[in-house]
């Protein structure tokens, strides 16, 4: 089932590469030192993460993620064996966590390298200087489990929304390469910095919009982008029942596929797709909406065929959003 999915090196240099060139380009040193000493190998559960860790670590990392391929599901992704031996020979894991990527925690039960849950940002946990965190991959995914117990945390768990969030985990990830890397801690500051920079040039957008419009009301297919609908203060008057049942893959009352095709029809100023968990019942809500002349805005859980980069990536729906709403 697996073989058809995706895999790709986010970013990174590899030792075939520095193989392919001469000795003296690959290192400074006369003895020949590994070029590999100077990449950290690190495995994201989504390619999300995984390009966030790359605008971190840049050429210093060499970024693997299990799912890489739009139309996966990572709430409901089983994992392989190569995805365990990916998972335990990395130096550094980063994933979602909230109940979110459930595989991953399982797959670093065993592992003994560093951790970066991003929902342990937003809850201001996992930080430098708590005294008592474990931040080894073991530690983290028992504290998921123990935390979560399976159950998801629909509020908090679509964190790559939330950018505070994503600056967060972009600290920390330049704050482990640090730990890992000692001689590039300062570039790999610099870079955070950078990415963190461009993030508060995307909140000033997402600002603007809330200055614009709002108030303005939305409906969603599913409760992924709420975070950006709550800072763009957007009204999410989606019917509980409706996404909860999208959410969970079960049908959809009557009476909320009722509602939601009411409020599509003309009485929300836009509607929110997650054009990769497309049902009947969203399809149904599309169609009315498109009928109706409501704008429909897509976004998507992880990065789309083509995309590598965090920022055009999130940039490239917030204006998508502005558009509809300006309309």
């Amino acid at each position: 089932m697996h073989d058809t999915r995706r895999r790709r090196t986010i970013a990174g240099l590899s030792l075939s590469v520095c193989l392919a060139v001469s000795l003296s380009a690959c290192s400074g040193n006369q003895g020949g030192a590994d070029d590999s000493d100077d990449v950290v190998d690190v495995v994201a559960s989504t390619n999300v993460w995984a390009s966030v860790v790359s605008a971190v670590g840049g050429d210093h990392v060499d970024v693997t993620s299990i799912i890489d391929d739009p139309a996966a599901d990572p709430h409901s992704y089983q994992a392989g064996a190569a995805d365990a031996a990916e998972v335990a020979s990395a130096e550094l894991l980063v994933w979602n966590g909230g109940g979110y990527d459930d595989f991953f925690p399982r797959l670093a039960e065993n592992a003994d390298a560093p951790a970066v849950v991003a929902v342990d940002q937003a809850h201001g946990t996992g930080d430098d200087g708590t005294g008592d965190s474990d931040d080894s991959a073991h530690g983290q995914a028992e504290s998921a489990e123990h935390t979560h117990g399976g159950d998801h945390d629909h509020s908090n768990e679509h964190v790559w929304y939330d950018l505070p969030v994503v600056s967060a985990v972009a600290d920390r990830v330049a704050a482990e390469l640090g730990e890992l890397l000692p001689q590039q801690k300062q570039t790999f500051t610099d870079n955070a910095a950078e990415f963190t920079g461009r993030l508060d040039e995307l909140e000033r957008d997402i600002a603007d919009l809330a200055e614009r419009h709002g108030g303005a009301q939305v409906a969603a297919t599913e409760p992924i982008a709420q975070h950006l609908i709550a800072e763009a203060g957007l009204e999410d008057v989606t019917p509980h029942e409706f996404a909860s049942a999208v959410e969970n893959e079960t049908d959809v009352p009557v009476a909320a596929q009722q509602r939601m095709l009411e409020l599509v029809g003309g009485e929300v100023d836009a509607v929110v797709r997650n054009t990769q968990t497309a049902t009947p019942a969203t399809e149904k809500v599309v169609a009315a909406a498109q009928e109706a002349g409501t704008p429909v805005v897509d976004v998507t859980e992880t990065l789309p065929e083509g995309h590598t980069d965090y920022l055009s990536w999130m940039s490239e729906q917030v204006n998508a959003l502005a558009k509809a709403l300006d309309a």
